[in-house]
């Protein structure tokens, strides 16, 4: 055999060779956790290490799937690289597992299921497991094929379909089911139009003004402080929370503080920075570079401190019932440091791991994404939580944030098919051969003002209207420029198998969860 056969060969075997790397290096970190349960305690139980080992690939495939939503859009736009997003992902990540992540969590998750109608607490330690194995099976295979699925509805959904199996449909809590089916619409419809609100604000205000840099140097101060005061009250809702009881209003008006200090900080910088720019979208994207980096960085760390649980908490309440004295079953579980740990370097090494597929499909395989589109992106992912946790609502992060770049996406096509009527308007009240004054009229049109060009038009339509016979273009330059109408700037693809991998991950775990807990109940029972 040739040379250069044997080097055909050893490029098409790269790629396995790189799944095999990483699917060695998180088989190391999980016999870490298996290495490391068993040092807990004076005699670890087996269940207790083989939980522990769950938690870990639980804690992994968070990582690999959930972190997409905090870096996706950034990396989309390219304001950050894939490499440096992972690592301030990772970092924060388990920064805020570590320091905020909760002293308690749910032994049943969101109240799913009645633990009061289950047999007993060893019905209880294999429910929790089988709804962990569950809930991590689902999230890789959603990982697998690059669909972003909420981390939350799987673990409800695993922890339902388990409690069903263990003590019948009389155990499920069926209003706190429906709550979380309602949140699949509520999710990504309140963020979709959060962030298509936002796009159309800095559209109308900045990009459709004829001088960009001078309309992005008073504006994008505001939008800054806006950004602020959400992120400083989300994080004090979501993650500060854990560590001082604090409410709403406090949270808001500490977030209100740090956007003042933050507007005043960042104004001069802002105006010195756009004195230097082009009068151009790409020059207006620059200046929103610095606050998608923070907003990765902060978006990770309460994802770290709020969403831990999910990986977690099932295997603190195991812990708990395997170590409790009375044989009751607690409403709360403490959260070992060790278990939080667990989770926090699950979450870092499945996204550095298997991260990358799941923030591609978010950042640039839905929409083409930019900078000011991945702005209002983070702040519909905030605004979206704060609202809702304040109006009761159920939401889940990752449908929010997928909400949000199907919104600036599909806000994107209706702007543009709205700008191809205008110019179909346009040269349907000029005469057919007269392309000069057609041309004249488009440049004058591009540089108006929004309110401008609405005079603009009329006044055409109303000289049009007093000739006798207006010229029109022909019926193939018309079928041509109707063509515009249908440019679809949003992957019907990607909606579709995403909007798919939502529905049925709740049905999807539950079953998984059922029938694990059926073979762990087999293998235990004598």
């Amino acid at each position: 055999m040739e040379l250069k056969h044997l080097s055909e060969i050893e490029r098409a075997t790269q790629p396995g060779r790189n799944e095999l790397a990483r699917f060695g290096m998180a088989l190391l970190f999980i016999v870490g956790v298996m290495l490391f349960a068993s040092t807990r305690g004076q005699a670890p139980s087996m269940v207790l290490v083989i939980a522990a080992m769950i938690g870990g690939y639980m804690a992994m495939n968070i990582g690999a799937n959930d972190v997409a939503n905090n870096v996706g859009p950034a990396v989309g736009s390219k304001a950050l690289s894939l490499a440096g997003a992972l690592l301030i992902a990772a970092i924060f990540e388990a920064a805020g597992a570590l320091l905020a992540g909760g002293e308690v969590v749910d032994t049943i998750k969101s109240s799913i299921v009645d633990a009061g109608q289950l047999p007993s607490g060893q019905t209880f330690v294999w429910l929790m497991m089988a709804a962990l194995l569950a809930g991590a099976i689902w999230l890789n295979i959603a990982t697998a094929v690059g669909a972003p699925v909420s981390t939350t509805h799987s673990i409800v959904g695993a922890v339902l379909g388990a409690g069903i199996a263990a003590a019948g449909m009389g155990v499920a809590n069926w209003g706190k089911v429906g709550s979380i089916a309602a949140s699949w619409v509520i999710s990504p419809v309140l963020g979709g139009i959060i962030a298509a609100s936002f796009l159309y604000f800095i559209k109308r205000f900045i990009t459709y003004q004829s001088d960009m840099a001078a309309a992005a140097r008073r504006v994008v101060p505001y939008l800054v402080g806006v950004m602020a005061w959400a992120f400083g009250t989300y994080l004090m809702l979501k993650g500060v929370k854990h560590i001082v009881k604090i409410g709403f209003f406090t949270a808001a008006l500490s977030g209100l503080a740090i956007a003042a200090v933050v507007f005043f900080v960042v104004r001069p910088m802002i105006g010195r920075q756009a004195s230097t720019i082009e009068n151009s979208k790409q020059g207006v994207n620059r200046l929103f570079t610095v606050p998608l980096v923070f907003a990765a960085a902060l978006l990770s760390f309460a994802h770290g401190s709020n969403d831990v649980a999910n990986a977690v908490g099932p295997l603190a309440a195991i812990v708990d019932a395997l170590t409790t004295t009375d044989g009751a079953l607690h409403s709360k579980a403490a959260i070992p440091l060790w278990v939080m740990m667990v989770g926090a370097l699950g979450i870092a090494i499945g996204l550095g791991l298997f991260g990358p597929k799941v923030i591609r499909t978010v950042g640039s395989e839905i929409t083409e994404l930019d900078q000011m589109r991945a702005y209002c992106i983070a702040m519909a992912a905030t605004i979206t939580v704060i609202v809702a946790s304040q109006l009761g609502l159920p939401v889940s992060s990752t449908h929010i944030a997928v909400g949000g770049v199907f919104g600036v996406g599909f806000l994107r096509e209706y702007l543009k098919r709205n700008y191809a009527r205008m110019v179909d308007d346009i040269v349907d009240h000029h005469p057919e051969g007269d392309k000069s004054a057609i041309e004249a009229f488009m440049e004058r049109f591009t540089k108006a003002k929004v309110e401008e060009k609405g005079d603009m038009l009329r006044e055409l339509k109303r000289q049009a209207k007093q000739q006798l016979d207006p010229a029109h273009f022909s019926k193939m330059e018309r079928r041509r420029l109707r063509k515009v109408y249908k440019q679809e700037l949003v992957k019907r693809s990607q909606l579709l198998r995403i909007a798919a991998a939502w529905v049925i991950t709740v049905p999807a775990s539950a079953i998984m969860a059922a029938m694990i807990f059926y073979m762990i109940r087999g293998m235990m029972l004598p």
